[in-house]
């Protein structure tokens, strides 16, 4: 983190943010007392308790939440001002926080991340992947990665890819049984891998018929939450799996796994970058979304 000289105040947004002292802690690469001994010291200087704590959890009290609303603008745009003067006198150092699905770090990795890097020796991309999307904002990421159809509209979105081609496959010993679909309808009578939704809800499978979609809520004996697991299944003839073709370049490839149903299979929506516009965005992140467009170019 570039040290602003606010540490006090980046503190008590950090608390606030993270509702708690060692998560706070981490995200400003400080021991927990350290923090803990900041917020102290703010809170004697100003007279009153900022946080109510408990052994469970910390909350900002009343006199907290309007001391953190009337700083954090300010704060921010002192941070910005100076890690601008910083960028411009040196390279990009720090953290980018960013959270993803898998899929789509694994997409974005090698010609988005990586190059980052490369371009910006000094910075770190610190990525958490979970399938649900989460609140960027109220778990101090700094910008999330997600199918475009799945970024909250309050967003700022910069859209990375196309449309992600999809794919149905199964492998050859599992065909060697069972009689291939013609036609979506067929996969009534088939052992299909699921996937489960964010919410829990194993997902149906999206088609399309004379430019119309239309789902088919196939069965199965697997319902799995990760795309490589639900690979392998396909692989070893658990049944049929539907997911985005990147996932299974290399089995189509080398005739592990063989590709069904596919006029009827349509794209899925590809994948974006989104921040928030309420808040300053960082030079990091402007640096990232500077090569998306290039890489766009």
């Amino acid at each position: 983190m570039y040290k602003s000289g606010l540490i006090e105040l980046e503190v008590v947004l950090a608390v606030a943010r993270r509702r708690g002292f060692r998560a706070a802690a981490t995200d400003l690469d400080m021991s927990t007392t350290a923090v803990s001994n900041a917020v102290a010291g703010l809170e004697a200087r100003l007279g009153t308790r900022l946080f109510h704590r408990t052994t469970r959890s910390v909350s900002l009290t009343e006199a907290g939440q309007r001391f953190v609303e009337q700083i954090e603008p300010a704060v921010a745009h002192i941070q910005h001002a100076m890690q601008n003067l910083h960028a411009d006198q040196s390279v990009l150092t720090g953290t980018l926080r960013i959270n993803s699905s898998l899929g789509a770090a694994l997409m974005v990795f090698q010609p988005i991340l990586l190059k980052f890097l490369r371009r910006h020796p000094g910075m770190t991309v610190d990525i958490t992947t979970e399938g649900k999307s989460v609140d960027i904002i109220a778990e101090g990421f700094d910008a999330g990665l997600r199918q475009g159809t799945r970024v909250p509209r309050d967003m700022i979105r910069v859209p990375i890819t196309r449309d992600i081609p999809m794919a149905v496959v199964g492998s050859p010993g599992y065909f060697s049984s069972h009689p291939r679909p013609l036609i979506p309808e067929d996969l009534l009578n088939h052992a299909c891998i699921r996937a489960r939704l964010p919410g829990g809800v194993a997902s149906p499978w999206s088609f399309i018929r004379e430019n119309q979609p239309f789902t088919v809520e196939v069965q199965g004996p697997l319902v799995l939450d990760t795309p490589l697991l639900m690979v392998e299944a396909a692989r070893q003839g658990a049944g049929l799996a539907q997911l985005p073709e990147f996932y299974v370049q290399d089995e189509l490839a080398e005739g592990r796994l063989v590709k069904v149903l596919e006029p009827w299979t349509p794209a899925a929506a590809g994948l974006s970058l989104y921040y928030s516009g309420h808040r300053h965005i960082p030079a990091a992140l402007r640096a990232l979304i500077e090569l998306i467009h290039e890489q766009g170019s």
